[in-house]
Order: structure tokens, then C-alpha cells, then sequence
């Protein structure tokens, strides 16, 4: 059943003292970070703009920061009924705002980002402001301090306006859990936005938000930004620190994971990523690696390969046609396109899954416990009446078998320098199909590139014949995610990115 979200929560927020600002290293990122990018042009409707047009228009002052977080506001009060998207507001982001008009005029602390108005996944902590993760056990939980990646784009300038919706944990491609209820889709609310960022999908289409900062541990950016038809990036495993995510940088499955934004034009993603990149002093899993920009990659010769079947579930035939037309959009742009299946998709995507099943459960059994959850939402309880994990024996050579396919696979790069392909073999599905155990291999066209920790970008390439959004899937090697935007950006100049809901 779909729980509204009590209305003290949603409440526009009062004038109150403003206590702190969060600043760091990032706040002192030059202007000219935005240089290559940025419009001069006026804005006509703040909500629809993007993140770089808006902090543009706010550095040259033609639009106050507090106009800016009222106009969202606004709109979250007048669609988040419908959708459910925002499920906590920030009490200050109104005094953050005005603050921030104050260091405007003194030219103070200006980060890339002075301003804007952004929203973050439900299963990142954020101080002062409650984060349940979905979880039962966490309804009244208020972190002391904001996970890595928020604290990033705080101290950049960003201002949260509050927290998107998520399934348990983030372990379901439906958005729905027992402390907020389901969020649905702004193309069609009888549908979901997927998950498990659907909360932050549905806000960034229906123009909630400027942009989301969310994770993905099996598509939980890919397939949202898909079903919602916006532009989402899951960087490559070891980039962006997962302190104070709920699915965190400890143990085994910590490659799965990984912090992106969600937005709804590819230069937002251009422009926040290398904001949240590189070590924390305690995630050990971070590289410090180069950062590439995505304005100097040339498409010219740029060697793409594309299929619009992986051999494990074959798409609809929307979802294949859009894959076709954004490779037609490709070849036309300078690149070298042929269509290509790599043959290990299967094999390891099987041994993916093989490793979730030997010792997932007791992870989720770990972070239940941790939370205090007692009531445990239907998606998860599969995972508690899971098997034991498996013997030594097993393990070890299950682990041996899932490192030699992602090595093998990573000799594809030899012959190419991307990948084409669905994020899902489904177009938006209605609520709770997701669940159905015979859908359940559709979603190895993002859970793979989890498994192998490539980078990978989702942005929409073509619309269904009753309206609903198509995007495409955009995979390099690791660290090459200046090649994913590159060819992301290409793509949503050629077939038009993002449109707006009619709601």
C-alpha cells in the first residue's frame, strides 16, 4: 500500500538563524571550472534549467539564490504529492540560500556549484537532516555528519534541499519501503521510476531538483535515469568515496558500489563529477587516478561497438531500436561503429550472481541488524530466507572464476573504446513488476558493468510509442569516463535528451 508522507515532513521551511556552512577544499574551486560550458542566455523557467545554467545565472547575479530555492520549493510542495519523490526537507536550505546571496555579494567562498539547489539519495547520511535508508530500524535516525560526497558538494556551494526516496536499503529496482511508501513515475504514475534511486529519477524529470547525488550497486542510477529519461553516471569502481553510504567501502561486494549524479543534462554530470572523485582519508578502496575531460575527447575514429541483445534476456523491441538510432547518431558524429556482443556477458554476469547469492544474505542480515530493523520490507525478505554462505572451498574458487572473466573481459578494449547497449531490456514497467522473478535477468545490462566496475552513463535516445522515455546505455574502460560523457553528451545533442513530463 502507498504510504503518503506525513505533511510535517514537507512543509516549506520557516526563517530560522543559520547555523553553520559547510566549506572545504572544494569551495574554493575556480569560477572558471564552468568556462567551456556555461550559458549566458536568460532563464525562463528556473526548475527545468540545468545545474550549470543555473549556477551560471547566479554568479552574474542575475537570479538570487533565494529565487532560485523558492521556485523548488514550490514546485516539490505542488508534485511531490503525485510522486512522492522528496521524502525529507532540509529545515535551513532557505537561510543556506540566503546566506549564500550574502557571500555572493562579497565574493566570498564561490564554488562551481554557490547556490544550487540540489537534492540527495535517501541512503546517504546527511547531518541534520533525517536518513532512513529506507529502513525501518532508521526512521528517527539523524546522522552527526554528512557522508563524503554530500560534504563535497556542500562545501562546492550546493545547498541540499532535502532527501529522494529509496527501497530498503537500496537493494530493489522498485522504490517503495515501509517508511515512506512508493514514489511513481512522472510519465505516468501507474508505473515506477525504478530504483534504486527512483526517488531522485523522479524528482530531477519532474524538476524537483537541480540534480541528485545517488548510488548504484546493480543499475540503481542506470535503470531510473532509463525509466525516467534523464542522464545518470556510475563511475568506475574505486573513484567516489562510499563513506557515510549505507551500502559502505567494507567487504566483498564493495566494487559493486558506487556514488554518481543523476541530472537532467549530460554537462551536470560533466561538471559535478570530478567534484566528488578521488580519496577521503577512509574509503581504502579509492584510487586517486587522472581525472580525463570529456571537452578535449575527439569522436573522430572513436571505436564503438553496440548490441541490443546480451544473450542473457532479449529487450523489447523499443529498447533495441533506441540502442540502433543512437549508433546511427554515433557514426554520424565521427566514430566507428560495429555491432558487437562481447561473448563473457553471460559468464559473468552468472558469476556476479553466484557471489551476491554465496554471502548476500548475510550482508543484508549485517546492515538490518546495524540499522535495528525488526520489520523488514517484501523485496528483502527473499534475502533472509536465503542459504547459508558457501563453504571456503567454494568461495575461494567462486572468486577466482569471477576474477579471470573480468580480466578476460577487459581485453575488449584491445579491439574497442566503448560500448553501446540497453540499460534494461524493459521499457518503465508498472508498479511491482519488478519483483517477478521471470523479469529478473533484464536487469544484466547494468548489473554487469557493476560486477566488472566499468564506468557507464545512461541517457534518454528515444521515446515509446505511449510517451514513455528510452535511454541508452553508454559503457568505456575504467577511467574513461570522460569517453562515457563525451558520447553521452553527443548522443542527447543528436536525439534529444531529456523532455519534460506533463504533469
Amino acid at each position: 500500500m502507498n504510504r503518503k508522507v506525513e505533511q510535517s515532513r514537507l512543509q516549506l521551511p520557516r526563517r530560522v538563524i543559520l547555523k553553520a556552512i559547510v566549506v572545504g577544499a572544494a569551495a574554493k574551486l575556480p569560477l572558471s571550472a564552468l568556462s567551456e560550458t556555461e550559458h549566458s542566455t536568460p532563464i525562463r523557467d528556473l526548475t527545468a534549467a540545468s545545474a550549470v545554467r543555473l549556477a551560471g545565472a547566479i554568479r552574474r547575479r542575475e537570479v538570487s539564490c533565494v529565487e532560485v530555492i523558492d521556485a523548488y520549493l514550490l514546485r516539490i510542495k505542488a508534485l511531490n504529492p503525485t510522486l512522492n519523490a522528496v521524502v525529507q526537507l532540509n529545515p535551513n536550505a532557505r537561510d543556506a540560500a540566503a546566506a549564500a546571496d550574502r557571500a555572493l555579494r562579497k565574493r566570498d567562498h564561490l564554488g562551481p556549484l554557490h547556490g544550487v539547489p540540489i537534492t540527495v539519495k535517501d541512503s546517504f547520511d546527511t547531518a541534520g537532516i533525517i536518513t532512513t535508508s529506507g529502513t525501518t530500524g532508521r526512521r528517527s535516525f539523524v546522522p552527526s555528519r554528512d557522508a563524503t560526497a554530500v560534504a563535497r558538494l556542500r562545501a562546492a556551494g550546493a545547498i541540499v534541499l532535502g532527501k529522494t526516496n529509496t527501497p530498503e536499503l537500496t537493494l530493489s529496482y522498485e522504490t517503495d519501503n515501509l517508511v515512506y511508501g512508493r514514489t511513481n513515475n512522472p510519465y505516468d504514475v501507474s508505473r515506477t521510476p525504478g530504483g534504486s534511486s527512483g526517488g531522485a529519477a523522479a524528482a530531477i524529470a519532474a524538476g524537483l531538483s537541480a540534480l541528485d547525488l545517488s548510488s548504484d550497486t546493480g543499475g540503481s542510477i542506470r535503470v531510473p535515469s532509463h525509466f525516467c529519461g534523464i542522464a545518470g553516471l556510475k563511475p568506475t569502481s574505486g573513484r567516489i568515496p562510499r563513506t557515510g553510504h549505507i551500502i559502505s567501502w567494507e567487504g566483498v561486494f564493495q566494487p559493486f558500489t558506487q556514488p554518481g549524479p543523476i541530472a537532467r543534462f549530460v554537462e551536470d554530470l560533466m561538471m559535478v563529477f570530478p567534484i566528488l572523485a578521488g580519496p577521503d582519508g577512509r574509503d581504502t578502496w579509492i584510487v586517486p587516478a587522472p581525472m580525463k575531460n570529456a571537452n578535449v575527447v575527439s569522436l573522430r575514429g572513436l571505436r564503438v561497438c553496440f548490441h541490443g541483445d546480451n544473450g542473457i534476456r532479449s529487450p523489447n523491441a523499443t529498447c533495441i531500436q533506441s540502442v540502433r538510432t543512437a549508433a546511427e547518431a554515433l557514426t554520424a558524429a565521427g566514430c566507428v561503429v560495429e555491432e558487437f556482443s562481447p561473448g563473457e556477458l553471460a559468464s559473468t554476469y552468472n558469476l556476479g550472481n553466484r557471489l551476491w547469492r554465496a554471502a548476500g544474505s548475510a550482508t543484508v542480515r549485517r546492515l538490518l541488524a546495524a540499522s535495528g530493523t525488526t520489520e523488514v520490507s517484501p523485496p528483502l525478505r527473499s534475502w533472509l530466507n536465503a542459504p547459508p554462505s558457501a563453504p571456503p572451498e567454494d568461495w575461494t574458487d567462486l572468486l577466482e572464476q569471477f576474477d579471470r572473466a573480468r580480466s578476460r573481459m577487459l581485453g575488449l578494449f584491445d579491439r574497442y573504446d566503448a560500448i553501446l547497449c540497453p540499460p534494461c531490456a524493459y521499457t518503465p514497467l508498472e508498479h511491482g513488476a519488478t519483483q517477478r522473478e521471470d523479469l529478473d535477468s533484464g536487469f544484466s545490462y547494468s548489473e554487469v558493468f557493476n560486477y566488472l566496475g566499468w564506468p557507464a552513463a545512461v541517457v534518454r535516445c528515444g521515446t515509446t510509442e505511449s510517451g514513455l522515455p528510452v535511454g541508452v546505455q553508454i559503457i568505456s574502460s575504467p577511467w574513461r569516463e570522460d569517453i562515457v560523457l563525451a558520447l553521452a553528451r553527443t548522443l542527447e545533442s543528436a536525439l534529444g535528451g531529456w523532455r519534460p513530463p506533463r504533469l
